[in-house]
């Protein structure tokens, strides 16, 4: 047995005993050490998500140490420090062998359970995931920070769908957490000039601390003020929306030029008011983004070697055995909390 938090149901979490994970020949078996909570965690635990339907053994975004390995494995030993994709994806479909492997058709994800799937998570000692989604984590590299390659991942990724060239401006509508990774993203992919955007006047000074050249405070006027910040009447090259709510995505839309591109990452609202006119007549490029595609590895580097900082995002580090109190906290969008990393 182990120690574990899991989600009994909507809203009420038990820490105490739960089976350990067991080890399949081509597994590994992964002592825990930090593993953060996420946002579709927190939407997850109310119910609101579907996918998170109890019980349930929350938590994807992890590092730890190898302390068994199956028969099969190879390349990998007890005692690795690593961190893992978030995504199980079966490496053989279509989509995975094109490189695709987010819209692989038995993707699962670590820390969920829906209709179709149900899988236990990192919210505990122990977790099991299969060896060809495991990511090695340098010495130097702490396991808080080493959690954060899954965020990072996903906001590279994004950027990666949009044609960013070197120099463009962009506009990020969304300082949250993955929108403050996304700014710094598109800081290493090369933007030139690059805003955010949020309500939260704090999280607008994050982001310039991490690398936004300007910042707008969402609500009226905002659209010229983008604008003006980009010098372009017509408006930026790229707009990343980090929400995914009807006014954010139709502020993408708009904030763009002519031929413009829009990066689509959150997801916040199944469905959204979409203004098909805008995006039609000035033939504008609109680009979804699912989790990530292989950017793990490049995520571990650039957070080993500063070149996307996390540290300036983790609010708290905190026992397991505290985090259905941390969830609530989370869940009550207290002000200037970010990313809590629990440890077992």
């Amino acid at each position: 047995m182990m120690k574990a938090l899991t989600l009994t149901e909507y809203g009420k979490f038990e820490f105490g005993e739960a089976a350990e994970p067991e080890v399949g020949k081509c597994e590994v078996k992964i002592r825990v050490k930090a593993c953060g909570i996420c946002g579709s965690d927190v939407h997850g635990m109310d119910g609101s998500s579907g996918r998170r339907i109890p019980p349930i053994i929350m938590g994807h975004e992890a590092a730890g140490e190898i302390v068994e390995i199956g028969q099969q494995v190879e390349g990998w030993q007890v005692g690795d420090r690593v961190t893992f994709d978030s995504t199980v994806y079966c490496g053989e479909c279509e989509s995975c062998r094109s490189g695709q492997i987010n819209l692989c058709p038995k993707r699962n994800v670590l820390g969920v359970s829906c209709d179709d799937y149900c899988r236990h998570g990192a919210f505990a000692e122990f977790v099991s995931v299969p060896q060809h989604i495991l990511y090695a984590v340098p010495d130097s590299l702490p396991y808080e920070q080493a959690a954060f390659a899954e965020p990072v991942s996903i906001a590279l990724h994004g950027v990666s769908r949009v044609p960013l060239k070197t120099g463009d401006s962009a506009v990020v509508i969304g300082a949250g957490l993955i929108g403050l990774l996304v700014v710094q993203a598109l800081k290493a992919a090369g933007a030139g000039l690059v805003v955010a955007v949020d309500v939260d006047e704090d999280r607008l000074k994050m982001a310039l601390e991490l690398g936004a050249d300007a910042v707008v405070v969402s609500g009226d006027g905002a659209l010229e003020k983008i604008r003006q910040a980009v010098g372009n009447e017509d408006g930026a090259d790229v707009a990343m929306e980090v929400v995914g709510f009807t006014p954010t995505i139709q502020l993408a839309v708009n904030c763009v030029r002519k031929g413009g591109s829009v990066g689509c990452v959150g997801n916040l609202q199944a469905e959204v008011q979409f203004p098909l006119q805008a995006v039609v007549t000035r033939e504008l490029s609109v680009f979804g983004s699912c989790a990530s595609a292989g950017e793990y590895g490049d995520a571990v580097k650039a957070v080993a070697d500063g070149s996307i900082r996390v540290e300036p995002l983790m609010s708290a580090v905190a026992d397991l055995h505290e985090g259905g109190e941390w969830f609530d906290r989370l869940h009550a969008r207290e002000k200037g909390l970010m990313k809590v990393i629990l440890k077992p």
